[in-house]
């Protein structure tokens, strides 16, 4: 139920942060000398400095077990919408961040065991791509379906992989690699923006 909530919730952050905040950014924000702010260098830098922090809260150690803090966080409806929310709007702004940023979210936020986060964020993005997908479609935009096939054929293989996999894995193992992960990307992506 949690997930459900959660995945309503930043979904709709997602949108209100997509159709009205990002087309009123100009695109060019700041000029200082010869340096200029763009708008997809602020949006890159924003993006790697959420991966950063939300790696951040994977790696520093927890006092449970993700299986312990899933059965004894107990946390209110509202307030998992209202912070579901934010996530949203965060991974709205910059226009990617699905699994970067709503892991750490389901993990720290709602309080789920990372095995349980990770599948619940599948859930959450199959949905954002496929109200995606049927929007493009009503505005008539041309598809690749060679392409949509292979990679999807490509992820439920990559599914099929990962759930073997994660059965091996123990989960308190599992959350600081994807933080650590996830601090190279947006330590990566920091660079690239200003490179």
């Amino acid at each position: 139920m949690r997930g459900l909530i959660f995945g309503l919730s930043a979904l709709a952050g997602v949108y209100l942060v997509r159709f009205f905040l990002v087309p009123a950014i100009p695109d060019s924000i700041l000029h200082i000398g010869t340096w200029e702010l763009t708008k997809n260098e602020l949006i890159l830098s924003v993006f790697s400095v959420v991966m950063i922090m939300a790696a951040y809260t994977m790696i520093k150690p927890t006092r449970l077990s993700p299986e312990l803090e899933d059965n004894e966080k107990h946390l209110s409806f509202p307030l998992i919408a209202l912070e579901a929310l934010v996530v949203g709007g965060v991974t709205g702004f910059v226009g990617a961040g699905g699994v970067f940023l709503i892991i750490p979210a389901l993990v720290v936020i709602a309080g789920l065991g990372m095995k349980q986060a990770v599948g619940t964020s599948l859930m959450i993005i199959a949905i954002k791509s496929i109200l995606g997908f049927m929007g493009d479609i009503q505005i008539g935009m041309k598809v690749d379906w060679g392409l949509l096939l292979e990679v999807t054929g490509l992820a439920i293989l990559g599914i099929i992989v990962g759930g073997l996999v994660a059965r091996k894995i123990d989960s308190n193992k599992l959350r600081p690699a994807f933080g650590y992960f996830v601090f190279i990307m947006g330590v990566g992506m920091l660079m690239q923006a200003f490179i």
